[in-house]
């Protein structure tokens, strides 16, 4: 009987190593993650490199545990370049020689002990010329390259370095809803360049906060025109967001590329750590037009600021769709991990009434739903009582779509006078 045993496993074995070479581009599923300004990631694969500082990483994600065969797709641009190839801690150098395009084996029999995500690194050590080398491609085979092999292929590469975006869509009463409240924490050190924490989303727009340097962070507010077009220019005057107010140092203008719409933000240094309060409204003007106002609580003001007011041509709603979410904007950012924690959720109905909201369910984008990154979850962390998402970063975990999630009720209705709001 053992004897059977051992030659069915040493049939899946053989089996497994049969499975074609797996190749994984550097375009799609790389990033400079230290010294950035000595390398960088083209649709051809790593260009420019030239600084021993940089650190180019890749990720992609194997479904089972067994051994992994790892080969290189590369051409030197020195007479000779030594460079490192890192992989669960391991470092296996190579020295590059050929100006000509050549599959360099690195390593085989790599024991992978899990399932997950499996990084590799690659650093240069020393050049004769100005480049180390243009690197396009990783090869990958052995019996853990079995499907579903998760990584960026037959994928805009810009997405999918950016990684997915992950949403909670809040359920709201039955009845017509004008105000919603939400308070955003965004934990210290996950405040990354590039991110978009949006609070208060609605069936027409958005509103959140944003890391868009070192130097500058903005509270967003945006409303999508009726007009479905990535052009702003070419909306008809009479499908045009109109401007009804704005408060004080807030940007007005236009934004296109994901739908296009009126947007306005404020150039406000937000602190990570520290929680913010938001309420929007949406009201329909009774003339075929629904306004849309959108406030923010400064802590350091003590005081709500009006971020703006538009009103959309064309549509007659109350306050629908209610959502979160959190993105990654910055292709170069997609390899750090961020999160988010939302609470304390309330709406005004049309009649004045305050409800607590308590129920989440939590989706995300076609980055995640073409399987092309799995680095994705979302729920409730009962110790904050609080709604969460959290995105890129190459985390094994991930969160199945249209979970849905449930905080406690705490009945403690914020204290906001909303007849004193601008």
């Amino acid at each position: 009987m053992r004897k059977i045993t051992l030659l069915a496993l040493l049939i899946n074995v053989i089996i497994s190593l049969s499975a074609a070479p797996i190749t994984i581009s550097f375009s799609g599923n790389a990033y400079v993650t230290e010294g950035k300004e000595g390398a960088q990631i083209t649709d051809n694969g790593v260009e420019d490199w030239k600084e021993s500082s940089s650190v180019i990483s890749s990720w992609f994600k194997v479904n089972k545990s067994g051994s992994l065969n790892l080969s290189l797709r590369v051409k030197s641009l020195s007479k000779e370049s030594r460079i490192n190839v890192t992989i669960q801690g391991d470092v296996y150098p190579l020295t590059l020689e050929s100006s000509e395009w050549a599959i360099i084996p690195v390593a085989n029999h790599i024991l992978i002990e899990r399932p997950g995500y499996v990084r590799v690194d690659l650093q240069g050590i020393s050049k004769t010329d100005e480049y180390f080398a243009v690197v396009s491609d990783w090869i990958i085979d052995g019996s853990v390259v079995e499907e579903p092999l998760n990584y960026i292929h037959d994928f805009s590469t810009y997405w999918g370095r950016r990684g997915p975006s992950v949403h909670m869509k809040y359920t709201f009463p039955d009845e017509d809803v004008e105000y919603f409240y939400n308070e955003v924490t965004v934990p210290e050190g996950e405040d990354v360049v590039g991110s978009y924490f949006m609070v208060n989303g609605f069936g027409e727009g958005y509103c959140g906060i944003q890391v868009n340097s070192e130097k500058e962070r903005r509270i967003l507010f945006s409303v999508w025109s009726p007009f479905a077009t990535d052009d702003p220019k070419v909306i008809p005057e009479d499908q045009r967001i109109k401007v009804l107010g704005k408060g004080k140092d807030v940007h007005i203008g236009e934004f296109g590329n994901e739908g296009s719409g009126g947007q306005s933000f404020l150039r406000y240094m937000w602190k990570a750590g520290v929680t913010y309060r938001f309420i929007t409204r949406v009201r329909p003007d009774k003339k075929g037009n629904t306004e849309y106002t959108a406030y923010f609580f400064s802590p350091d003001e003590n005081n709500w600021r009006m971020i703006a007011s538009f009103l959309r041509p064309l549509t007659q709603t109350w306050y629908k769709n209610a959502h979160s979410f959190l993105e990654n904007f910055n292709k170069e950012q997609g390899y750090i991990e961020r999160k988010v924690y939302f609470s304390n959720q309330w709406v005004v109905t049309a009649k004045g009434k305050w409800a607590e909201i308590t129920e989440g369910r939590f989706t995300y984008d076609n980055t995640a739903r073409a399987k092309v990154r799995m680095d994705y979850s979302g729920g409730i962390d009962e110790s904050k009582n609080s709604f969460f998402l959290h995105n890129c970063g190459f985390f094994d975990d991930n969160t199945p779509y249209g979970s849905l999630f449930h905080r406690t009720k705490t009945g403690k209705r914020p204290e906001v006078n909303l007849k004193k709001l601008k």
